[in-house]
């Protein structure tokens, strides 16, 4: 173990600590890849070649390998940021691999960022550094961490990946005596001796890890392991959520650091969208406003907005969603970049849309939560008016329910939620405020749509096409189609599954904001306008409940079932990924979020 000046990186081969690595797609750059005299050869067959850096995942954590290779999951780290930049010399290539033949002829060489791949063994590399001398070459890894004090000098996942890359050079005619691994963080090189048993556990793990994608069954997750406390995909994989269900044991707080990007929304008809640098830049006639592109989490255009071909493109690569809806708040559509690319968990969302029995228990289940919800939320927020209708509606809703709960077919699950809403609405003026209550524009008496009738069915509509939004969002980040539902019907255009799953969160979010908005005076009576039957907002009384609607959702609470707390913005993407859990078998029930 010797120390050296040399100071090769690349991408294939960070080591993250017990955290996620880095995506193959966003780390390599092909247009920097050096021009071999041996090219990687094509991948065939039903199961494509497993990058190497696959194989020292599957070796450290069998679910994380599967998760990025096979689901195409990925998360972005300070650790994957750190590596990027750590990486920069040896991505950008340099030297040349000779042929076998010609390798002993050569004298001493180094080849940077060489992809090489072996058909044979079902594996493709990119090795960070080839060095070359005596007629044998030597694969260098680079970490960016310090080295272990472990016997072997390193980790036995570092190790497998390194003799991995070997075993390749092997195939392709190269003889190799040793590998070797570069530690930038403490500039140490450590010697890989490539034995019998080390070549072995290789060979194992590459075939442990083709079997298990054709299979496309997804290990399951380490139990109360030290490796997921910093794993950037702990809020993708749940290890401790899906053990809850399976073992009932209490889960720690596993999700990495929320983004700090937030939905940026654009309702000035006629402004203009473009992009300068890294900045988005926001025109109208009156003003110019800059956003970084980091700080977006989602462009939401409400009306005539114009955006600019290079600032779609820029979004794109960023895969930050863009929304174009109606002047009033309703998605006309969506745009994403390639979509995501976990197929396995649209096949499981299909199969159990169109198997009647399962989607009749998870409607029952839906509108049981989400009347349960409407009930705690009236009896928290019951202000004025007859005691005697509040019990007899908390009554009513709890019997109703109940009934949901057993329901013996659609037909029936739909009058009990109907009745149930009815209720609900009847006694939702009596959570107004004794000031709102001065102002007859926001009488109440029930839920009207298409169009709304008054001020506050107006702000009702707004608030549940926000919701609706925001679901289908959260549901296409995480892989789902979000027009198969399981309650909903599907039809041309409509979000069924958002529409589903928006269900039991509506008093949650969007009537708690129309609440919010009257009883603190943040939307006022002349925040409106009518045209015939149908009452809208303005838009500085759109802008006050949209602001309103995104404090809502920063608001953190504690998970009923996991007990951790978290933002009503991440907890909506728990409960996808639970339901992604629930869809491909890993959890007997769907946990549907409940108030307490």
């Amino acid at each position: 173990m010797s120390a050296s000046v040399s100071d090769p990186a690349s991408s294939d081969g960070l080591d993250f600590g017990s955290g996620g690595r880095p995506d193959p797609s966003r780390a390599t750059h092909p247009s920097t890849q050096l021009t071999l005299d041996l090219p990687a050869p094509p991948a065939t067959g039903e199961t494509p070649l497993v990058p190497v850096r696959m194989v020292n995942e599957w070796v450290y954590c069998p679910r994380l390998a599967f998760l990025e290779w096979v689901e195409g999951e990925w998360a972005d780290s300070a650790d994957t940021e750190e590596g990027r930049r750590a990486h920069v010399r040896i991505d950008a290539g340099g030297g040349r691999l000779p042929a076998p033949e010609s390798a002993e002829d050569k004298p001493e060489f180094a080849a940077r960022s060489v992809t090489l791949a072996s058909e044979r063994l079902g594996i493709i590399a990119k090795i960070d550094l080839i060095e070359g001398e005596d007629g044998t070459v030597t694969p260098v890894d680079t970490k960016k961490g310090k080295r272990p004090h472990v016997a072997e000098g390193a980790y036995e996942p570092e190790r497998v990946q390194v003799c991995a890359q070997a075993l390749i050079l092997e195939d392709a005619g190269y003889k190799v005596n040793e590998g070797a691994i570069w530690y930038a963080g403490s500039r140490e090189r450590v010697r890989i001796a490539l034995d019998d048993e080390l070549r072995a556990k290789t060979r194992a793990a590459i075939s442990e890890l083709r079997l298990a994608a054709a299979a496309g069954r997804l290990p399951p997750p380490l139990i109360d392991s030290q490796k997921c406390t910093r794993c950037s995909l702990a809020g993708i994989c749940l290890p401790d959520e899906v053990a809850f269900f399976r073992r009932g044991i209490a889960p720690r707080p596993l999700n990495p650091a929320a983004d700090t990007g937030l939905p940026l929304y654009v309702q000035e008809p006629g402004t203009r969208i473009s992009k300068s640098g890294e900045v988005l830049v926001v025109e109208t006639e009156e003003q110019k406003t800059e956003v970084p592109i980091g700080d977006v989490s989602e462009l939401v255009l409400h009306g005539p907005i114009s955006l600019t071909t290079p600032t779609v493109a820029a979004l794109l690569r960023e895969e930050i969603p863009i929304t174009y809806a109606s002047s009033g708040g309703w998605v006309l559509g969506h745009t994403v970049s390639t979509g995501h690319k976990n197929v396995s968990i649209r096949i499981a969302q299909y199969r159990a849309a169109f198997d009647e029995r399962r989607c009749l228990a998870f409607a029952r289940d839906l509108v049981a939560a989400k009347i349960k919800n409407s009930r705690v939320f009236l009896r928290r927020n019951f202000k004025t008016g007859n005691a005697a209708d509040r019990d007899a509606t908390l009554e009513a809703l709890a019997r109703l329910a109940d009934r949901a709960a057993h329901a013996g077919n659609e037909a029936e699950l739909l009058g009990i939620e109907g009745e149930a809403a009815a209720r609900y609405f009847r006694l939702f003026a009596a959570m107004f405020g004794e000031a709102a209550r001065d102002f007859p524009e926001f009488v109440f008496d029930k839920r009207t749509r298409r169009p709304p009738a008054d001020p506050v069915n107006a702000l009702l509509s707004l608030g549940y096409a926000l919701l609706t939004r925001t679901w289908l969002t959260v549901l296409s980040a995480v892989g789902f189609d979000p027009y198969l539902g399981f309650y909903h019907k599907p039809r041309f255009g409509r979000p069924a599954l958002a529409l589903d799953m928006m269900e039991s969160f509506r008093p949650i979010l969007a009537d708690s904001t129309v609440i919010q908005v009257i009883n603190n005076g943040e939307v006022k009576p002349d925040g409106f306008v009518s045209a015939g039957p149908a009452v809208n907002l303005k838009p500085h009384a759109r802008r006050a409940f949209i602001a309103a609607y995104e404090r809502r959702l920063d608001q953190e609470v504690t998970h009923p079932v996991f007990g951790y707390r978290l933002s009503m913005r991440r907890l909506l993407e728990v409960q996808a990924r639970l339901l992604a859990r629930y869809l491909g078998g890993e959890i007997d029930e769907y946990p549907h979020y409940l108030v307490r």
